[in-house]
């Protein structure tokens, strides 16, 4: 109390207004923090959604952390009580599935894309995808094919329909190899590991893929991927999920997917 009391009106004035700033910039930083929306997302969008999640905190404000992998292990996790606040699917059956479990916001399940699935080889491969197709797959020379897992990716179910469709899985089963997810199959065939891979249209068009050789497999060879969005339930932003999932399917978030070859959800 001596101290102060010998201290300048005009100097103790300016300690408590140091005080109130930083109390109040700790504030602000907890604040946003707080704000920041937790998203999970199918491995296919790790070209796209990165610029869709930056156009939107250009906008709002609200930065967006994105964790990547497959469709079912996050459908897993979530179950599990994964703090997440929106979850975009690479196919519509795990929201459904999480819908009907409680997990998620009632009528908040949007098709965001149509994804598509293609042959990718590497730029110097001797064989040529676009003119080849499925001849490709049985050059002697391909000795290992990369695949999501089907166990929990939609895009290596889509795979395995695609081969089984053409009629030439039992003579490829063998040189299969599986991913994690459709982005670690790209990496296969991207390194050298694998010599050809069937990826999604998406990954393929990213600056890491797009100087790859590719052939675009036929839609009626697999069934359609609806990918699917959802806010979640236990969401601590709901307002900001449903805003950043509105953005995502709409304006321009939607022309950031359509860039990266996600089509638009058929009209219903």
């Amino acid at each position: 109390m001596q101290i102060l009391s010998k201290m300048p009106l005009k100097e103790i004035f300016g300690k408590a207004l140091l005080v109130i700033l930083v109390a109040s910039c700790l504030a602000l930083t907890n604040f946003a923090q707080e704000k920041t929306l937790r998203v999970a997302a199918a491995a296919d969008l790790q070209a796209a959604l990165p610029e869709t999640a930056k156009a939107f905190e250009a906008q709002t404000g609200t930065p967006v952390d994105i964790a990547y992998g497959s469709s079912g292990n996050f459908y897993a996790q979530i179950q599990n009580g994964a703090p997440l606040d929106v979850f975009f699917s690479a196919d519509k059956e795990y929201p459904r599935k999480l819908e009907e479990s409680g997990f998620v916001e009632p009528h908040s399940a949007t098709i965001y894309g149509i994804g598509k699935i293609v042959l990718w080889m590497p730029a110097n491969a001797q064989c040529s995808p676009e003119r080849d197709r499925w001849l490709c797959l049985q050059d002697p020379n391909v000795k290992r094919i990369a695949i999501a897992n089907p166990a929990h990716a939609p895009y290596g179910r889509a795979a395995l329909a695609a081969l089984q469709k053409a009629g030439i899985y039992d003579a490829l089963k063998a040189k299969l190899v599986l991913g994690e997810n459709v982005s670690q199959a790209a990496q296969f065939v991207q390194s050298g590991n694998a010599e050809a891979g069937i990826i999604a249209y998406s990954l393929a068009l990213s600056p890491a893929l797009q100087s790859g050789r590719r052939w675009i497999i036929p839609a009626e060879l697999y069934p359609p991927i609806e990918q699917t969005v959802v806010v979640l339930k236990a969401a601590k932003e709901k307002h900001a999920a449903q805003e950043f999932v509105k953005f995502a399917t709409q304006g321009a978030g939607r022309e950031i997917l359509a860039k990266y070859g996600f089509a638009p959800p058929p009209v219903r």
